[in-house]
């Protein structure tokens, strides 16, 4: 089978890798990819929101299966695309159609659906902007923390937790004068939930689901979980903090009722499904969803996989996950994000990259990396994660920052405390 993935970061390239293993591949191709991707499959030059520079590629060869790696296209409609396509419709894509992509394209329709079903989040109430002064009088009556978030798509930098209302009012202004576009003319303002946050995760056919393994990411830029939010800057699997029962209480009040609304609500879904959770005391909240395979939560969860991926996503796309078994290994996982200096902020990119050689233990994907004339160079904020799996966490961290002494680019920055709060 000949497999096309949509997108080009660390999660891509995970996704690439874990695949490019299966012996029911045939060709991998990766759109647009990136410097790490071509040494797993063929790097392709089509942007991901390219919908019809995609069917061409998609038909002229012969490609069994699509699997998107990032929200934007999903959210944009592409399983739909190739649904309603006559010769498409013949080729499945791992994602969710248009309508459950919502769960993550819009944080409004979120809490609105989980307030349907039951499903235990935090109290919320959405504005547009022309509501400005009522959005200001109700943020008002709340107390400090203030958790604000763009309801559209913001590359996981649209949530702001603001210490005091003079915070909370400019960040509210600066959102509905259009900070994230679209995005931000509607703004969710959450109560503050206390706790500890970890990452949950199914694969499912629509049918029935495979529970992967939890993690737990490192969204701040800085040490001690300081500084502006980010798309991540680590992550470890499994959670020390959420042992079997808590992990039975997910199942059966997060991850049921959300399947069961899907079905209720006749939505098609098809792909990974992401909890973004919240443990207050002894009881999970749900913070978001997220309607792809976390990044970089990718990279500690799919190493984990003893069994293919690729024939996990052929249960999916034929609906009969029921019969696949998903095999994990006893290890522990963790990764650091190797960004470029200033990220989420301004940064500078094309800065030349020095890899070691490749080790067994260790494993080294690419996000924001580019090949030019045989030069491997930033091309991004995250510019790469280093995983790496043992016995424990401590011994799997020493391995990754080993390694990354050995990496090195102008303006390499990391978190050095991963891990350190466990």
């Amino acid at each position: 089978m000949n497999v096309l993935i949509i997108g080009s970061g660390g999660r891509e390239h995970t996704l690439a890798w874990k695949i490019s293993q299966s012996p029911m591949l045939g060709k991998l191709y990766i759109a647009p990819g990136n410097g790490g991707t071509q040494s797993v499959g063929e790097n392709v030059p089509i942007a991901v929101s390219d919908f019809e520079g995609i069917r061409r590629f998609v038909l002229d060869n012969q490609i069994g299966m699509v699997v998107v790696g990032p929200e934007q296209p999903l959210v944009d409609g592409i399983v739909d695309f190739f649904k309603n396509d006559l010769v498409l419709n013949r080729v499945p894509v791992i994602g969710p159609e248009k309508r459950g992509a919502l769960l993550e394209g819009s944080k409004d329709y979120a809490n609105r659906f989980m307030d349907r079903y039951g499903i235990p989040t935090a109290k919320f109430r959405s504005f547009t902007s022309d509501k400005q002064e009522e959005a200001l009088a109700y943020l008002r009556g709340l107390s400090a923390p203030y958790v604000l978030k763009a309801d559209g798509l913001a590359a996981g930098k649209g949530v702001v937790i603001a210490q005091t209302l003079e915070e909370a009012e400019h960040t509210l202004k600066e959102f509905f004068e259009g900070k994230f576009g679209e995005a931000s003319k509607t703004v969710v303002i959450e109560e503050f939930l206390e706790g500890r946050e970890l990452s949950a995760f199914i694969l499912t056919d629509g049918k029935t689901y495979k529970v992967f393994p939890p993690a737990k990411d490192y969204k701040r830029a800085g040490e001690k979980d300081t500084g502006p939010n980010t798309g991540g800057m680590g992550a470890l699997s499994p959670v020390p903090y959420a042992d079997e029962a808590f992990l039975e209480k997910i199942r059966r009040e997060i991850i049921e009722p959300t399947m069961n609304g899907l079905k209720e609500e006749r939505i098609d879904y098809r792909g990974f499904l992401y909890f973004g959770l919240m443990k207050v005391g002894d009881q999970p909240y749900v913070i978001e969803y997220n309607v792809r395979m976390g990044d970089p939560e990718a990279q500690v969860v799919i190493p984990r996989m003893h069994s293919g991926l690729l024939e996990a996503m052929d249960a999916v796309a034929h609906q009969r996950l029921d019969s696949y078994t998903l095999e994990l290994e006893e290890d522990y996982a963790a990764t650091v994000i190797l960004a470029s200096q200033g990220y989420p902020g301004k940064y500078e990119k094309g800065k030349p990259i020095t890899l070691p050689e490749e080790k067994k233990e260790v494993q080294v994907f690419h996000a924001g990396t580019k090949k030019e004339h045989g030069k491997l160079l930033t091309a991004g904020g995250r510019v790469m994660a280093v995983t790496a799996l043992a016995a424990g966490f401590s011994q799997a961290l020493s391995a990754v920052y080993r390694e990354i002494e050995n990496i090195d680019f102008e303006g390499k920055y990391y978190r050095k405390d991963i891990g350190h709060d466990l």
